[in-house]
């Protein structure tokens, strides 16, 4: 084997090792994804079934005709809560990770109850009014 020969097919073996150990690596970093449920908007409010919360203790709800989604999490005491996903600082869109929330404008981060972690936001998330009625959960939207 010729010199060249024997370099070229040593760096493709080292690429290939490195592109492997980067793409999973990467991979942890990743936000998870999930499910959005489109509802419809009735009298300024948002209808979510109960049932949806039987697998996960968070769902992402797209209200009809509006731009941001909302995050509402099951708590521990059985009660709800819900996150406008709408960066505080220059109105971009959130995505959600393990801990929180964050901004893939300029960085900012929430927890999971909205409050600003690191800027360069600094006024915590629009939290929505939420109830229980029957086998739904109604999120009240403010104009």
């Amino acid at each position: 084997m010729q010199r060249r020969d024997f370099l070229k097919s040593s760096c493709r073996v080292c690429l290939l090792g490195a592109a492997g150990y980067l793409t999973h690596t990467l991979a942890g970093c990743s936000p998870a994804t999930y499910q959005v449920t489109k509802t419809p908007v009735v009298n300024n409010t948002v209808s979510l079934p109960v049932a949806l919360f039987a697998q996960s203790s968070l769902q992402i709800v797209r209200p009809a005709g509006t731009y941001f989604d909302i995050a509402v999490r099951k708590k521990e005491d059985g009660t709800y809560s819900a996150l406008l996903l709408q960066c505080t600082h220059q109105e971009n869109g959130l995505q959600v990770t393990g801990n929180g929330y964050v901004c893939s404008e300029h960085g900012s981060t929430f927890t999971k109850e909205g409050k600003v972690t690191k800027g360069p936001a600094e006024e915590a998330l629009t939290q929505y009014p939420t109830s229980v009625n029957q086998d739904a959960i109604i999120i009240y939207l403010k104009k």
